[in-house]
This record gives structure tokens, sequence and C-alpha cells, in this order.
């Protein structure tokens, strides 16, 4: 895939493209504070998933200490989806970030394939015990991840593991927001600045529904299916089995509620679902295990 069709990509979010405003003069103290503290490290390497929050972290550091003392490393697996690869390779290679990716097994950990409410913690824990020691053989000492401030309040089992294996998050420890991060990278030119959240693929399956490479290839088909359809902003499949139910933002929702949602219904059909329902109160985080109030076809 070449990097202008990594940058078809990369989905704004209508809402956020509305509201960002300006970078604040704290937020620009806060970027050279965090110039300062990467400087202070010589050379550091970052989880990199090419989100708003790794993209802008991964960037700011090339500026701090060069490519040189940058490294972002993308773990891949089923999990990651192929799109949101394709915009991480975009965002490095036109800022000339350093990339080294790694293949992740936690597929093969039951304890994170029975999906529990801390399936992320399994999945970082493979994550960081296989970032570190490569960082480390490259001469790295510091690991870094784009937690920022806002997320210290959510329910975040993977924090933990990187907790255990010293992975520093400069972002929350300087106090960014998320707010922050997307005026600041709007400001850099990063294309990332209004992209809509994107947790991994197995977020979109309830737990206690065990976690496969065949559930998620169909969330990844379903997801991608609407996005060429024309929908922006934030979206979920969420996976139930035989049926599909359909999380899209407020502003998508409503224009899709006016309009005719067949395209909808059988895109998603034709990813592998029997069902599709749409919910009509629209994207909600965390929503994996609601069943009730969509419309069904």
């Amino acid at each position: 895939m070449s990097v202008n069709d990594a940058r078809q990509l990369a989905v704004l979010d209508p809402g956020v493209a509305e509201s960002s405003a300006a970078a604040t003069p704290a937020a620009r103290a806060r970027e050279a504070a965090l110039v300062a503290w990467i400087r202070e490290r010589g050379r550091v390497a970052i989880g990199f998933s090419g989100g708003v929050d790794s993209a802008y972290l991964a960037c700011v550091a090339v500026d701090a200490v060069g490519s040189e003392g940058t490294l972002a490393i993308i773990g891949r697996s089923a999990s990651y989806p192929a799109a949101q690869w394709a915009a991480a390779r975009a965002v490095a290679d036109r800022f000339g970030v350093p990339v080294l990716e790694l293949d992740t097994h936690e597929m093969e950990d039951p304890r994170y394939a029975a999906n529990p409410t801390n399936r992320c913690y399994f999945c970082k824990s493979e994550l960081w015990s296989l970032l570190v020691p490569a960082a480390a053989a490259r001469g790295i000492d510091t690991v870094i991840d784009g937690t920022n401030a806002d997320d210290l309040g959510d329910h975040r089992p993977g924090a933990a593991a990187a907790n255990e294996r010293g992975v520093l998050s400069p972002l929350a420890i300087l106090g960014f927001t998320k707010a922050e991060i997307r005026a600041l990278s709007r400001e850099r030119g990063i294309p990332t600045w209004a992209q809509p959240s994107s947790p991994c693929l197995s977020s979109r399956l309830p737990y206690g529904t065990a976690v496969t490479p065949t559930r998620l290839a169909q969330v990844e088909r379903a997801e991608a299916a609407l996005r060429a359809l024309g929908v922006a902003g934030d979206l979920r499949v969420r996976h139930h089995g035989e049926l599909a139910r359909i999380e899209l933002g407020a502003a998508e929702r409503d224009r899709w509620l006016a309009a005719d949602c067949a395209p909808l219904v059988l895109a998603v059909r034709d990813a592998g679902f029997a069902r599709v329902a749409r919910d009509l109160r629209g994207f909600r985080s965390g929503s994996r295990n609601v069943l009730s109030g969509g419309t069904a076809a």
C-alpha cells in the first residue's frame, strides 16, 4: 500500500475537526517540557500504534533527539487493523520516524483469548515483553508510550503491564490532555490530529466471547466496508455472534437515519454477519456488552 493510499485511510472525526481550538500557551509550554524531557534521556523507543497520541509523541521525539535517537516500534497481530498500520507507516515516512515492526502473539495466550475484563493486561504484557528487550538490544534504555493525562481516570488494565516493564508515559507525566495533543498535532501538520480513537479490534467483542482471528477479521472487514461507504468519525462494529451491532458518531448516525440504510446493512452482511443492528444511541465507548437499543435487519 502506498503512502497516498494510507493517507486516504486516516478518517477525520467531523466533531473533532469542527470543535478543535488552537493550541494554548499552556499546551505549548507542555510541549517544550516534553522536548526537554526526551532530550534528558538521549534516545527513546516508542510503542507506536499510529494513533493520535503515539503519532504526536514520535514526531516530537524526532524533533527533540533526531531520527537517530528515536525508534517507533509497532507490534503487529490480528487485533491491529491493517488500515491503522498503513496510517502509522504513512506518518512515520512523512516525518522521518524510524520504525521497527515486531509480531506479537497474544492470541496464543489462553488468558487473552478468553477475553476477560482485564484482557488488555495480557495483550500489553506480551507487547512490552518484546518491545523493551528490542529497544535494549539497540542501546535504548527509555521506552515510552502515548498514555495521556485524560487516560488516567479510565479502566486501563494494560497500564499495569507497562509499569511492570518500566515503560514511561511522558504525556501523562507532563499533564497533556487529549485536546491539547490534537491541537499541537494540528499545528505540526500531523494528519492524525482529528483521527477518531481506534482501540484494538478485540474491543469489539463482549467480555467472555473468545477472541479468535476469524472474529477479528469479520469486524475488520465490516468496518473497512463502512469506511468505504463514506462513514467518518467514531465507528464500531460490535460482534455478537451472528449479529453485528453498528455504532456511529452522532452526526453519522443522524445522517444514516435520514438516508437509505440498505448499503450499511449489505456491507456488514458481506463481511460475514447474518444479521445487522444499528444502535440508535450511536457510538458509546465501552458498550461492547450492550444489545438493547438497536434496529435489526
